[in-house]
């Protein structure tokens, strides 16, 4: 039974699981364009504010 850690070889492919590694690694530049744009959202001064308008 999963213990609910990642992702099955037996189930996925190498490119799902290369994906799946990405979403949580700070070296990537998806990541790190991801983390950069929810701060833009959360971010009353900046013009992607989320914020209610």
């Amino acid at each position: 039974m999963s213990k609910g850690h990642g992702v099955s070889s037996n189930t996925h492919t190498q490119h799902q699981r290369d994906d799946y590694a990405n979403q949580c690694n700070p070296n990537n530049s998806a990541h790190a364009a991801n983390n950069d744009n929810h701060a833009n959202q959360c971010n009353p001064n900046n013009d992607n504010y989320q914020g209610d308008k």
